[in-house]
Order: structure tokens, then C-alpha cells, then sequence
């Protein structure tokens, strides 16, 4: 089957996106592959359609889970066999998965980085056909990236199984060093990138230095048009803003990593068909998630870095149209930033400490190793152990960083349980133990592939139909478990933690001070660019952006808050009405792009020009495609 009929037959595409099928064909060519476009560029499918031309298994390296099961669920449902491997899931779930991908069942299968090194799956590597393997959130494997994970670092061992198997690595935020590094680091056998520009010509980007930030958001919203995301950096702030905004008639409601799975599931259901307008909301929020026409996105506190800042503003305007990204600023911001940069470094006599209480909470003996991590409350940890959380949480992310230890996002894992006796032995067992024969039954009646795979369960609708208690119910499957009828796996909504290697001595914990001394300067240099986007005054914000990304050779936007108050002096209202009875003599059917008028209008400058067309976009007169190519009406004209 052709790529364009595989783009069509599972995803329901006629073509490509701009740079995808380059990137399809380079990766069917064989070619190591970088793409690097940004958020909301299709990465996913870059990878998909080619694994799904090859004979075999797309190994995808992913290091969020909750982006790793979205993608699962939505390969399954359009009929492609997709499982994942991370944290949290039982030694024989993981065992099945495999056995699964040796005998040829499953397509596409995502491990979490810091899995990828572990013997079990180690030794299946060799055993599985795999045809392509892809990294994605690519710039974690590198240190000068922001969002640097050292376990991304191992990938290249596992090269070593696959000499001839081509990689693809996608990221949609990567400086020109991350970009040299990543190849580097993934053993690129010859450099290959694609880059398509960061620019997005739909977006304003406005930034307004305001003393009640509050009353700012609120403004903003209000005159804002569609649903939209205000995003905060602590779940407090989280929930007092979204009460502030509801509280005003603004039909908002808050996510953070801190509400029930069911909750944080539904609110953002909630968000993504339109019943809640605006989401307030923490980092947590938004990544994997497509809503095409959210229309505004607040930044009520800065990000770190212009990377983190680009990727959540971008959520606005998928759909093309012209969408608002706003940055509420105060003059006490940068000094905040940067003390709290200065306390996310914590000494070295904390990081000992923080590890060697960590390995005693969880019982863990010097020399001694487990792969399989545990679930990690932070906050009762640091209760326990009388130590402020946030200083906790740095340690933490400073021991990631170093790789001694590491811990993942909280995610939510339904009940699942599979039954490990042989059907003649499940007969002979209920027949001797009639108190559970009724449960048996009901799992046998409920639940096909019981014997085989690992069946998602829910314990209140089996209470239900029992007619018992859902705390009896889970009693009588406990025990079942305990006498080896079946293997039971309640659900959780924790964290997991990891200890890299063997337990050591606190004392001996090989820290590595030059690391750490570069990572600051390194995270003090993104933070400075992210500070001067927000102070700048005189140049276009997009231009800035831009060139932190090492396009140089860009014109002004002409949308942003900046380049509006230059465009008010540039095309006064006859101006602009002459450049109109020009537009109107031209082909409206014709794809036109902003380069190609240019050519055919040689009495204006193209900057003077693409700034009128951003207006015009604006107005809702020009209208621009996912291919940036603009159209218009004679009606609008």
C-alpha cells in the first residue's frame, strides 16, 4: 500500500502537511532522520504512515506516559495493534506485551526511555522485527536542551541491537546546538534534518507589564473570542484564578496534576468539546492534546524558557485562524525567576541527604537494586522526612538530571487482572472453592482473552452485577491472586520513583559538579532570553522568538503588540484601500503565497506588505491554509 493510501485509509488525510511526506520518503529511503517542526505540526504522522509501509514493529521512544496512552488508544482506534511499556505496569503485563511484538501482533510499541535499559526487554530486542525507531520529545537527549533527561542518553546502546534499522527523532523545540547534539548523541550515521519555520503567521504574540495581573486576565478573556488557556505555575494559583475568572461570569474551570485521574479525564473532556471555555491550568495541561480551535492562550507567570513558553502558546490557532497569545507581566517577575532558578541548584549536603532518605523510605539496603521503582507521594515524604517540598522537589530534579535516580509524571492506571490457571485447572479449582465461583463466572462471562492478556476491570460494575460491596469485591479478587488463581493489579494514580543502579553510601553518591555548574549557566542563559522577550519594547516579538531559534533572516510580524503600534503609522485606511482594488484584479483561485504576491505587487516592500496581510488576516478579508497559502472572496474584497 502507497503512503497516500495509507494516509487516507487510517487517518482519513488526502495529502500531506507541508515538509511530511519529505519526511516519510527520507525515512523509507533508509536515511536517519531529525524533523523538526513545531507544535501542532503533525509529528506523529511523520512516523506513523512510514512504520505502517515497512514489515515489521516501530519501536517509539516516548518519556510521558500520559502522551504514550493517548497515542496508543488512538492508533487502536483506527484498527492499528499498538501497546506501551512504562513504569507502573506489572512484570508479566510486560512479559505478554513482548511476547505479542515477538510473534508479529503488534505494530507500534512505545517504552518509556528509562525502561528501554532493563534485561527484560533488553533480551527481547534481538527476538522482534523491528523495521523503524523513533524518538520523540527528541531534545530530552540532550544537555543543552531544556527539558534534559538522561536516560534519553542509553538510546544509542540500543542502536547497537539494531545496526540497520533506521531512526527518526522529532522535536518541535530545538536550538541549532540541540540540533547538532541531537544527532550526535543518536549516532546519525549522516546529518539529516528538516526543519520547517517556527513562525506561525495567525498568532499575535502581546506582552503588558501590569500591575494587577488579575484584573489583566480578566479583560483579556472577556474581549477575547473561543475557548482558551491561562497557564500558572502552582496548583494554588491554579484553583484561585479559575474561582476568580468563574466568580466574573467567565465559564472556567482549573487541571492540575493533583486532581483524582476521573476529574482531570473530564475536565479535560470538558474543555475539548466546548462546555468549559477557558482551562486555568499548570504545565500538566495540554501536551498530546489537538483542539484545533482554542483562540487565546494567557500566561499569567512566565515560563522558564522561550522553548516551554513557544510550545504552550502554540496551542492556540491550530486551526489557522488568528489566535492571541498573552504574556501579563509585572516588574517584580524577573527578580522571582531568578531566585527561584537559584533554589532549583540546592547544595550538595541536601542532594545527599534527599537520596539517603529516599532509599531508607523505601527500605532499601546499600548494595541493594530494584528496577521495578515505587509509588512516591511526595508530599507525605517530605512531611515525614521535616523537609520543605519545594526544596525536596529540586533535590529530586537535580538527582534526574545527574542520573541517580528518576522520577515520572503521576498518571492514572485503570484495574486489570488476568486469570493464569488453565481453563481445566479454573474448572477443578471452582469446584473446590465454591465460595468464588460466582466471581469466576462472572470474569469468564464478562471479559474475552482473560486467559491471554491482561483485561482492564472495572471493580464497581462488578460489584454491581455480584450485588455485593466494591470492598468485599476486591477482598475476594485479592485472595484469588494470593492463591494463584489470577493476577489482580489494582489501580493507581501515583507518581513512580527510581533508583538508577545500586544503592550506595550517601557519602560515596558520585555527584557531578561540572554537570550541575553547566546546567545552571545553561538554565540562567534560557531564563535571560525568556526575561528580555518579556521587556523588550522595540522589537517584534515574533522576530525575537525566531531568532532564539536561530532564524535570522525574518521579517517583522506585523501582528504582535510591538509591530501594531508601528502598523498604525504604516498603512493609514487610503492605503490600505488602494492595495485592496489591487488584490481584487488578481486570481483569487490560485494558491497564493505571501512571497508570491510579493512578486506580482513590485510597487510595495515586502515588509510593508506582509504586514498588511496580517492585518487583512486579521479582519477576516485574507484567509491563510494550513499549506500558508492565502485566499480570498471578491465578496470580502
Amino acid at each position: 500500500m502507497t503512503i497516500h493510501k495509507i494516509l487516507k485509509e487510517y487517518w482519513g488525510f488526502d495529502g500531506f502537511r507541508p515538509l511530511q511526506e519529505d519526511i516519510v520518503n527520507s525515512i523509507l529511503a533508509g536515511k536517519d532522520t531529525l524533523a523538526l517542526l513545531p507544535t501542532g505540526g503533525g509529528k506523529s504522522i511523520c512516523f506513523q504512515v512510514p512504520a505502517m509501509a515497512m514489515e515489521g514493529l516501530c519501536l517509539v521512544i516516548s518519556p510521558l506516559i500520559a502522551l504514550m496512552k493517548d497515542q496508543v488508544e488512538n492508533l487502536e482506534e483506527r484498527g492499528i495493534k499498538a501497546h506501551a511499556i512504562y513504569a507502573g505496569l506489572h512484570k508479566q503485563e510486560i512479559q505478554t506485551i513482548l511476547s505479542n511484538c515477538v510473534h508479529g501482533a503488534v505494530k507500534f510499541l512505545y517504552i518509556s526511555p528509562e525502561r528501554l535499559g532493563s534485561t527484560l526487554i533488553r533480551d527481547h530486542l534481538s527476538q522482534i522485527n523491528i523495521s523503524l525507531l523513533a524518538i520523540d520529545e527528541a531534545h530530552c537527549i540532550s544537555q543543552w536542551g531544556f527539558d534534559f533527561r538522561p536516560e534519553y542518553r542509553k538510546i544509542i546502546e540500543t542502536r547497537e541491537y539494531l545496526p540497520k534499522v533506521p531512526i527518526i527523532a522529532l522535536t518541535a523545540t530545538a536550538t541549532a546546538k540541540v540540533v547538532e547534539d541531537i544527532q550526535h548523541q543518536l549516532g546519525f550515521k549522516k546529518q539529516n534534518v528538516f526543519r520547517k519555520s517556527f513562525e506561525r503567521l495567525n498568532l499575535h504574540y502581546v506582552v503588558r507589564t501590569q500591575e494587577n495581573k488579575l484584573e489583566k486576565v480578566l479583560s483579556s478573556i472577556q474581549k477575547a473570542k473561543g475557548s482558551g488557556l491561562v497557564y500558572v505555575r502552582n496548583r494554588k494559583l491554579c484553583e484561585e484564578i479559575a474561582t476568580f475568572l468563574s466568580l466574573n461570569n467567565v465559564n472556567a474551570s482549573f487541571y492540575h496534576a493533583g486532581l483524582q485521574a476521573e476529574i482531570r479525564q473530564k475536565r479535560q473532556e470538558d474543555w475539548i468539546q466546548n462546555r468549559t471555555r477557558i482551562m486555568v491550568c499548570t504545565n500538566a495541561f495540554g501536551m498530546g492534546i489537538d483542539k484545533p480551535d482554542c483562540s487565546v492562550v494567557v500566561h499569567y507567570e512566565m515560563p522558564d524558557c522561550l522553548e516551554a513558553y513557544y510550545q504552550e502558546a502554540g496551542r492556540a490557532g491550530r486551526n489557522g485562524k488568528a489566535a492571541f497569545c498573552l504574556l501579563v507581566y509585572h516588574a517584580s517577575d524577573a527578580a522571582k525567576m531568578r531566585s527561584r532558578l537559584e533554589q532549583s541548584f540546592p547544595e550538595e549536603a541536601i542532594l545527599k541527604k534527599v537520596y539517603n532518605e529516599l532509599c531508607s523510605h523505601f527500605h532499601l539496603p546499600i548494595g541493594a537494586l530494584n528496577e521495578e521503582g515505587f509509588d512516591f507521594d511526595i508530599g507525605s515524604f517530605s512531611n515525614q522526612i521535616k523537609m520543605n517540598p519545594v526544596v525536596v522537589m529540586n533535590a529530586i530534579k537535580l538527582l534526574s538530571q545527574l542520573d541517580i535516580l528518576h522520577v515520572n509524571e503521576a498518571f492514572y492506571q485503570t484495574s486489570r487482572l488476568k486469570i493464569i490457571l488453565k481453563s481445566n485447572e479454573l474448572f477443578q479449582f471452582q469446584s473446590m472453592h465454591s465460595p468464588y465461583q460466582d466471581l469466576v463466572k462472572l470474569l469468564l462471562r464478562n471479559y474475552g482473552g482473560i486467559f491471554d492478556n491482561y483485561i482492564l476491570i472495572s471493580e464497581k460494575d462488578l460489584a454491581m452485577k455480584l450485588n455485593c460491596s466494591e470492598t468485599f469485591l476486591k477482598e475476594q479478587l485479592q485472595k484469588l491472586n494470593e492463591l494463584g488463581v489470577l493476577e489482580y493489579i489494582p489501580q493507581k494514580n501515583n507518581p513512580q520513583l527510581f533508583i538508577h543502579g545500586h544503592r550506595v553510601d550517601a557519602n560515596y553518591l558520585k555527584l557531578n559538579p561540572k554537570l550541575i555548574k553547566e546546567r545552571k549557566e545553561m538554565e540562567q542563559d534560557k531564563l535571560e532570553a525568556m526575561i528580555h522577550y518579556a521587556e523588550n519594547d522595540n522589537q517584534c516579538r515574533s522576530r525575537v522568538l525566531l531568532d532564539y531559534f536561530d532564524e535570522h533572516h525574518v521579517m517583522d510580524c506585523g501582528a504582535c503588540d510591538i509591530c501594531i503600534e508601528k502598523n498604525n503609522s504604516i498603512w493609514p485606511e487610503e492605503k490600505m484601500h488602494q492595495l485592496l482594488d489591487k488584490l481584487f484584479q488578481l486570481d483569487p483561485s490560485i494558491k497564493w503565497q505571501i512571497k508570491d504576491l510579493c512578486k506580482v505587487l513590485p510597487m510595495y516592500k515586502e515588509e510593508e506588505l506582509v504586514r498588511a496581510f496580517r492585518i487583512l488576516l486579521d479582519k477576516g478579508i485574507l484567509h491563510l491554509n494550513e499549506q500558508q497559502c492565502i485566499s480570498w472572496t471578491k465578496n470580502h474584497l
